[in-house]
């Protein structure tokens, strides 16, 4: 069987992209990105963007290359940098080495970048290919664009709960509703984040670290927001001694949460994981400022008319007033159903 010039593409893209997965949450505030270059079928050199202040994908990629690099296909995640910054430019490394054709999964949306890179290759004699899992390519870095596009962190809500919508018992007995299975997947998405907020009733109830724990290791640990109206003293002191870095915030409202928002992302917060409890993801769905979510739902029926429901906040008083739900994704994690969604912008 043959296989077309596209497919080829795409296969490696996919390589590219897996590659900048392997820096998960430890490129903020830069993006994930990953590079192949590949000379008469083969792939010859392959490198991904360790951590800020370190050398971009492709020239990881084009050092592995080294001469095989001269008349190769590069392929790269997101569009080459054509500016200096704590690294120099991307294209210039791509001009040197002898790269006969660019593809690219996506464009830079950032201003200093946007189509630069493209122009800077295309004007040296480069081949120039755009969009080819593109749209794999812009989920992966879903934060890095928000922030750079709206100048705020993604905010992604993730909630555990039972099969008919309870996070804990009347008297606040939760743990554990799922299994450890999606648990781990919640230290994925700490991995992932760069702030994570909980409710202050949370905190008195479960005491949480809100730190990764898997790997032990791991050293970007997110910032940890508190939901409340307590005193950021007590929270260090009770709850988190310490940990100088706990706020206590309280936002009533779209426009505070906005404030809030972007006094994250002026501090380079490119996500933030909600992590409950029910009135915090209540607020912040009926706000408006929730871009994902993420529920966790294990095979269990906690029952009681006054177990603690998943979402909580002011009644709705029509079914109009529904947030609506797209591009839906159903996985399993051990024994637990995972549904995510992106909160549908209405019109």
């Amino acid at each position: 069987m043959t296989i077309s010039g596209n497919s080829l593409d795409r296969q490696y893209m996919k390589r590219a992209l897996a590659l900048a997965r392997q820096a998960w949450g430890k490129t903020a505030p830069n993006p994930m990105v990953g590079a192949v270059v590949v000379k008469n079928g083969r792939i010859v050199g392959e490198g991904y963007h360790h951590k800020a202040g370190t050398a971009h994908a492709e020239v990881n990629a084009l050092n592995a290359a080294g001469a095989q690099a001269k008349d190769a296909t590069i392929y790269v995640t997101l569009e080459p940098c054509s500016t200096y910054g704590r690294t120099p430019p991307c294209t210039e490394a791509i001009k040197r080495s002898g790269i006969r054709r660019v593809v690219c999964a996506s464009e830079d949306f950032n201003p200093k970048h946007a189509g630069n890179g493209f122009d800077i290759l295309r004007d040296a004699g480069i081949e120039v290919k755009v969009g080819v899992c593109r749209k794999e390519a812009l989920e992966l870095n879903k934060a890095f664009f928000s922030l750079i596009t709206r100048q705020r962190p993604y905010v992604l809500l993730k909630m555990a709960m039972t099969l008919d919508g309870k996070i804990a018992t009347a008297c606040g007995d939760s743990k554990w509703i799922t299994s450890s299975a999606a648990r781990s997947r919640v230290q994925r998405l700490r991995q992932w984040c760069d702030a994570i907020m909980v409710g202050g009733e949370t905190v008195r109830l479960d005491r949480p670290a809100l730190v990764v724990r898997e790997p032990g290791t791991w050293e970007n640990q997110p910032q940890k927001l508190i939901y409340t109206k307590m005193s950021e003293d007590l929270l260090r002191k009770e709850y988190f001694p310490g940990d100088p870095t706990v706020r206590a915030v309280a936002p009533a409202n779209r426009n505070e949460w906005l404030e809030l928002l972007t006094d994250l992302g002026r501090n380079n917060v490119s996500a933030l994981l909600l992590e409950g409890g029910g009135e915090l993801a209540g607020q912040a769905l009926q706000c408006g400022i929730v871009d994902e979510v993420e529920f966790h739902t294990a095979p269990k029926l906690l029952t009681g008319r006054n177990s603690r429901s998943v979402v909580g906040g002011e009644n709705p008083l029509k079914l109009a007033e529904a947030i609506n739900l797209e591009k839906l994704q159903v996985k399993r994690a051990g024994c637990d159903l995972i549904i995510s969604g992106k909160v549908k912008v209405e019109d």
